[in-house]
């Protein structure tokens, strides 16, 4: 069999079979330190699909760094077919600066495709889609909410695009939801290139968290699994099979006070719950906050100050809560993917 030809990026090749962290020029700081694009090329000996991994494209979502961290110390990896195209850190910039956005304060993920001659971030995205999206068949957007905010591990898909469902039931998250495509995001850019992105959210920005580790890499080993790129060797299977919830709802503080939530992500609700309270220093005054469908929780804020109108819950609106919550206690109780090097 003829040996596989290299992956050619920027301005470097990576042979088959070997692995390799490229080091793509984007510009430089205001002190003269050279920011690059870092993408770590995962080359398999045998022919496959080429899979990009994105995270921390909104710098201070890092749960995602973590899970590509853990993904490229996986060993499944290391008779890979195909070719695994790794970035943890997309917005180098707001990662350093614990912040979402660039210092020209845009939001990368309304900037693409981008372009050579724009912004800061334009250019940005510019480089990522030439160098990583366009040469890739399929790609997984890591994301996580805001700080001060978790979100249950969910996958997001476009509506109607049957080859992503199909992913993100192998991806085998608690839930997944249809999200319609935004103007400037990663995804529709992607899609515009005839790449198909699943977009995963978990997590809290600025924050590590176990299940939310755990539900990302697992779900992109599958993925992988699925499109023939590994074996099932080290692949943790899908006990409860992921729901599709048909709606979403944001349940906001009636009156500005001190917040205390009764459920937590993964809660299963239903008409009539109460979700929480909001009441005055004194505690003179106090408002409830009530579940009107059946759902279950898929984000939540862990701010207890809040104003009028803050977004308190996000539930997902299913008839099926009760598998998604059981796949909820799945991913929790399942045996963590250690490192070697952790294992004593």
């Amino acid at each position: 069999m003829a040996k596989r030809k290299p992956f050619e990026i920027g301005d470097h090749e990576v042979e088959a079979g070997t692995r390799r962290t490229i080091d793509v020029p984007v510009s430089t700081l205001s002190d003269h330190t050279p920011v690059n694009l870092s993408v770590h090329v995962v080359h398999g000996r045998k022919p496959g699909p080429i899979l990009f991994v994105s995270a921390a494209i909104h710098g201070d979502e890092v749960i995602g760094v973590e899970i590509v961290r853990r993904l490229l110390k996986a060993t499944a990896l290391k008779s890979m077919a195909g070719t695994l195209l790794a970035v943890p850190i997309v917005n180098t910039y707001g990662f350093l600066n614990h912040s979402r956005y660039l210092p020209d304060r845009r939001d990368l993920n309304r900037c693409f495709p981008g372009g050579s001659q724009g912004s800061m971030a334009s250019r940005l995205a510019h480089i990522f889609m030439t160098e990583v999206v366009r040469r890739s068949n399929v790609g997984i957007d890591l994301h996580s909410a805001a700080i001060h905010r978790n979100n249950l591990p969910q996958i997001r898909l476009t509506t109607g695009n049957q080859h992503l469902a199909e992913l993100g039931r192998a991806f085998g998250a608690p839930v997944m939801m249809q999200s319609k495509l935004r103007e400037g995001s990663l995804r529709m850019a992607a899609e515009e290139a005839g790449v198909d992105v699943l977009l995963f959210e978990a997590g809290e920005g600025l924050r590590f968290d176990e299940l939310a580790a755990r539900s990302g890499v697992s779900g992109i080993l599958r993925v992988m699994q699925h499109l023939g790129m590994v074996g099932s060797k080290g692949v943790p299977k899908v006990k409860h099979a992921p729901v599709l919830a048909g709606d979403s709802s944001w349940y906001r503080a009636p009156a500005g006070g001190l917040f205390r939530g009764y459920v937590t992500i993964g809660d299963v609700v239903q008409p009539g719950t109460v979700l929480g309270a909001i009441s005055d220093p004194f505690g003179e005054v106090e408002d409830e906050v009530y579940a009107e469908t059946h759902g279950i929780v898929i984000g939540r804020t862990n701010m207890p100050g809040v104003y009028e109108g803050d977004a308190l819950f996000h539930i997902a609106e299913t008839a099926r809560a009760d598998a998604a919550a059981e796949g909820v206690n799945a991913q929790l109780e399942a045996a963590p993917l250690f490192d070697e090097d952790e294992i004593i």
